[in-house]
């Protein structure tokens, strides 16, 4: 039997012992642990890597590896798995490769220091590592690699810092993700379902456990709970506040064309019913967009929500020639109530905006204020109000006469109750990101403006 045989003998031997282990330790990941097959890696990678399918290692690597310390060999193997069950390899594709790699493995190292399990030890640099957690934990309540990501793209890190952290955290070989091939998309779609199932079961595991007053798995479970929350589309959210108008504009849904056609068979030029030169459509006309400019909310993420909600309102399919839209800023007192009648006056809000405030948080004065506007026959069809907010603050008692949504930026935390009347909808940046991509670009004329529907 030649030594390379017995290198992966033995690799394979050291992967089952490390899944055994951490399955007695963490009875609640036997759907992940058992999630995929093993392979010698020769000519895919030097240590350890996968594809979402198979774990493909190098025996030399685990073995020296082993001889260290189990518990590295058992780290290893736990963050590949809780990268397949987050789903990382699959939300790859689109990113910055580089950035990606390294915001995935700091996600995925922050659950296993959370982790207090003998079998697992302890990561590399603590303070370094520590360090970096305090820091984006001031900016995302909940460390997943999206949040990771966008935070470290923000900071515009030096070579030098991102090599250092990349030599903190890398643990395996990223080089199977994102796979070019149509064959190999197509199984890498397959592979991402299995591990979206196998991330339901997990968090319901952890949910029986964690109600059983059981600790270790709050560091896995939060990061579960986010990456299997459903996708919201923003740009269809709101158009639950538009109102049904009728508008200048051939309906053609409502069109008989065989009676149009038959006409003209029978008289020639003279078709028996013409088109209907109005039609039916929602249209967002009263609304009013509430920021919290306390200071327990981000400056940019306000701008990210203002900028996206804007980019959706301009579009035909929602935004009308004459609106009557109201954008308050609110702290603990009302800071600013700006009126936007038309395209152009909400452009140009948003080419000049700036947050005022930075007390604390009170969304009763918002609430009174419209209905003071109510009161006084400026709202004639209001159907709804978007807070934007952190939810840390104090909420009116009594429900308002229209709907009222409060959109958080990523998960908010656990001590946020709403009342039950109100909408709570977390919502990520790259959810509204998305939502704004969706929306034409609509840097119109004038002559463009003149065609917009009048209500």
């Amino acid at each position: 039997m030649s030594e390379k045989k017995n290198l992966n003998e033995i690799g394979q031997e050291i992967l089952l012992s490390a899944r055994n282990e951490l399955y007695l330790n963490l009875p609640y990941l036997d759907a992940a642990l058992c999630g995929l097959s093993f392979a010698p890696g020769q000519g895919v990678t030097v240590s350890i890597a996968t594809d979402g399918e198979t774990l493909y290692y190098d025996g030399s690597f685990l073995s020296d590896r082993y001889l260290r310390s189990r518990t590295l060999v058992n780290r290893a193997y736990l963050h590949v798995i809780l990268h397949c069950m987050l789903r990382h390899l699959a939300k790859k594709h689109g990113r910055n490769s580089e950035l990606w790699d390294l915001s995935c493995d700091v996600a995925v190292e922050s659950i296993l220091d959370g982790l207090t399990y003998p079998c697992l030890g302890s990561g590399g640099s603590l303070p370094l590592r520590q360090s970096l957690y305090a820091s984006l934990r001031g900016e995302i309540p909940v460390l997943s690699a999206e949040g990771v990501y966008r935070s470290l793209l923000r900071r515009n890190l030096s070579e030098y810092d991102r090599a250092r952290l990349q030599r903190e955290f890398l643990a395996d070989d990223h080089g199977l993700w994102d796979p070019e091939s149509r064959e190999q998309k197509e199984r890498s779609q397959r592979q991402d379902q299995k591990w979206k199932g196998a991330a339901e079961k997990t968090q319901t595991g952890l949910e029986t456990v964690l109600a059983g007053q059981a600790t270790g798995g709050e560091a896995v479970y939060e990061q579960v709970r986010v990456a299997n929350r459903e996708s919201v589309d923003y740009r269809r959210f709101l158009r639950r506040f538009a109102v049904p108008r009728e508008i200048m504009a051939v309906d053609g849904d409502a069109f008989d064309y065989s009676y149009y056609a038959y006409g003209l068979s029978l008289y020639g030029n003279q078709p028996l019913i013409e088109p209907p030169e109005t039609k039916e459509e929602k249209r967002i006309e009263d609304f009013v967009i509430a920021v919290d400019t306390s200071m327990s909310t981000s400056g940019e993420l306000v701008r990210q929500f203002l900028s996206s909600t804007y980019t959706i309102l301009k579009s035909t399919e929602t935004f009308t020639r004459k609106v009557n839209l109201r954008i308050m800023q609110c702290d603990d007192q009302l800071r600013s109530d700006q009126p936007i009648h038309d395209l152009r006056e909400l452009e140009e809000y948003m080419e000049h905006f700036q947050l005022i405030g930075g007390s604390a948080t009170d969304f009763r004065p918002v609430f009174a204020h419209v209905g003071d506007l109510m009161a006084q026959g400026v709202f004639t069809h209001l159907r709804g109000l978007i807070y934007f907010t952190d939810g840390m603050g104090i909420y009116p008692k009594k429900r308002p006469p229209y709907e009222a949504a409060f959109v958080m930026p990523e998960k908010p935390a656990a001590a946020v109750e709403v009342p039950p009347w109100a909408i709570r909808l977390p919502l990520t940046q790259e959810e509204l990101e998305a939502a704004a991509q969706t929306a034409p670009d609509l840097e119109r004329t004038e002559e463009e403006m003149q065609e917009l529907p009048e209500l």
